[in-house]
């Protein structure tokens, strides 16, 4: 979207442009529940919501809990987004069957991935004969998500710094004989000290051959010497999310984790190599994979080499190995393996794991640019000794 225009004009901007992708998907409405969604179109933040978007005109369904904080959210955000607020009375099922029969709409797309089965077929049976045919879709507004916008970059800049800075804090104070839950409790409290929202997903701390556990929970465990330690967290920033990952070593590294390091700090190299405008995220996935089969280590690489970032902590676009998209109605092809755009934002974080020894990954963010990429986190990549 346009740099030039403002937050506000932004944000109708995505409801125009979900508008759009509404007719030409032949749809009348969009009931939207997933709450990531409700957010980027809205800036509504609660643990519950519904928004019914029609061409020029959206509605978003709350509870009595978040009237007040709405209403002053609309009268001063919409910009002329055409943005109507409606109070729970009953239930929200019962509140969106009463504004879906009252809207004329017959065609009316529901987010599937996002939507309880049971839910569905509440809707549906209470909507019988009342001309509203529901209309499982994927990935629609998702699909708007892909690209951020500049108020969107900016938060992200300002969060990955931020972040960064978190991560040389806590790199730096790490002792032997302190536990991993003792050095996660320490990084949670810093980064909400940061200026960050919350921890954007359970801090990991992993010392030991705890480090060959991806996503490892911190445990009583104590550090040691000579032990590799691995950090990776991250925080919401004004409701976007930043992830960083790295590793240090208490004392002198060990010469076979310190050729894991060099090897994940190869494949992390040749994946930034590799991002460009019109790469996809799989070829992205496959430079990181390349570089380490050269060093041996390709079968120790267990997951995906990056993850989407923005409003949710994983997201579009992913960044790994192909696979095949699930067809469905209003599903977007490119939404599983998409051609890299500027102003995509996402990790990329490979790693080795070896059970019952350790292991090493490399995490940073980025956003892509016309020319290539720009990192959005700026700690030190080598093996921090401490």
């Amino acid at each position: 979207m346009a740099s030039g225009l403002s937050p506000v004009a932004q944000r109708a901007a995505r409801l125009r442009a979900l508008h759009t992708r509404l007719a030409h998907d032949e749809l009348d409405a969009l009931v939207v529940t997933h709450l990531a969604n409700i957010f980027s179109l809205s800036r509504f933040r609660g643990s519950a919501g519904i928004l019914l978007v029609m061409p020029g005109r959206a509605t978003l369904i709350i509870d009595g809990r978040y009237v007040a904080a709405v209403r002053t959210l609309v009268d001063s955000d919409t910009d002329g987004a055409g943005m109507a607020v409606v109070q729970v009375e009953s239930s929200y099922e019962e509140t969106l069957c009463a504004a879906l029969s009252a809207s004329g709409a017959s065609r009316v797309g529901i987010e599937a991935e996002h939507m309880t089965l049971a839910r569905y077929d509440w809707l549906e049976q209470t909507l019988a004969g009342s001309g509203v045919m529901l209309r499982p879709t994927t990935g629609i507004v998702e699909a708007g998500r892909l690209v951020k916008d500049a108020e969107e970059l900016a938060v992200l800049r300002e969060a990955g710094a931020q972040i960064s800075v978190v991560m040389e804090q806590a790199l730096r104070r790490l002792e032997v004989g302190r536990t991993e839950r003792e050095v996660a409790a320490d990084i949670d409290w810093a980064i909400r000290s940061a200026g960050f929202d919350r921890p954007a997903f359970d801090t990991i701390v992993a010392a030991g051959p705890n480090t060959a556990l991806p996503h490892a929970h911190p445990t009583d465990r104590r550090l040691a010497l000579a032990d590799l330690v691995l950090l990776d967290f991250g925080g919401v920033y004004n409701g976007y999310c930043v992830d960083v990952t790295r590793v240090a070593s208490l004392g002198a590294p060990d010469p076979v984790a310190t050729s894991w390091h060099a090897a994940v700090l190869a494949a992390h190299a040749a994946a930034l190599e590799a991002v460009r405008p019109g790469v996809r995220g799989s070829e992205v996935d496959g430079a990181a994979r390349a570089a380490l089969d050269q060093r041996g280590l390709g079968d120790a690489f267990g997951h995906g080499t990056g993850h989407g970032l923005g409003i949710e902590v994983h997201e579009a676009p992913r960044i790994g190995k192909p696979r095949p998209t699930r067809a469905s109605p209003g599903s977007d092809a490119d939404v599983e393996d998409p051609r890299l755009e500027p102003g995509m934002v996402f990790t990329v974080e490979p790693g080795v794991y070896l059970p019952g020894r350790g292991g090493v990954r490399l995490e940073d963010d980025l956003v892509v640019t016309a020319s290539g990429y720009e990192l959005m986190t700026s700690v030190p990549l080598d093996l921090s000794v401490v």
